[in-house]
């Protein structure tokens, strides 16, 4: 019996080694990470300003096909601003966006369907001044968006790919 003893004291001995030196391996634990939560300001510049900026862009070199892509990517970043920051200052968001930039956009995405640089550009105007009226009605009269001068997107042509159709 003392030898029976023995062995399932070593057995037990064995296992308790093992789950410490598993212990041992495993990271110490990590306190949770805070949720990130933007501000309607870090949505506007990281999602719905670059969108902007690459419609006008884009609109001077009538790449239709990207100014289609970016339109929709533009009325997704509103939706995203809506969904995310649903409520701003009293304000609902959903209701302001759907009021204040749905038929510019709506517009802008008709003229590049017509591939109709006139209307496109109209629309686009329309867009930029949607953005500056939202931006007095919130009280941030400050931040004016204007049609982009130059690029800060070096790295991208917004000419149409050689071949595509214009």
């Amino acid at each position: 019996m003392r030898g029976l003893g023995s062995s399932i004291g070593w057995v037990l001995g064995m296992a308790a080694a093992g789950l410490g030196s598993l212990a041992l391996a495993q990271a110490p634990p990590q306190p949770p990470q805070p949720d990130y939560h933007p501000s309607l300001a870090d949505i506007m510049t990281m999602a719905v300003q670059p969108r902007h900026a690459k419609l006008g862009l884009a609109g001077r070199s009538r790449n239709w096909a990207y100014l289609a892509y970016e339109t929709s990517e533009l009325r997704s970043a509103f939706a995203r601003v809506a969904r995310t920051v649903p409520t701003f200052r009293q304000q609902d968001m959903a209701g302001m966006i759907a009021a204040g930039i749905k038929d510019p956009i709506d517009a802008m995405e008709a003229a590049v369907k017509a591939k109709d640089g006139p209307k496109f550009d109209a629309a686009y105007a329309k867009v930029t001044a949607a953005c500056n009226a939202c931006h007095v009605g919130m009280e941030k009269a400050f931040v004016v968006i204007r049609a982009p001068v130059g690029t800060s997107y070096p790295d991208q042509d917004f000419a149409p790919a050689k071949g595509a159709a214009k």
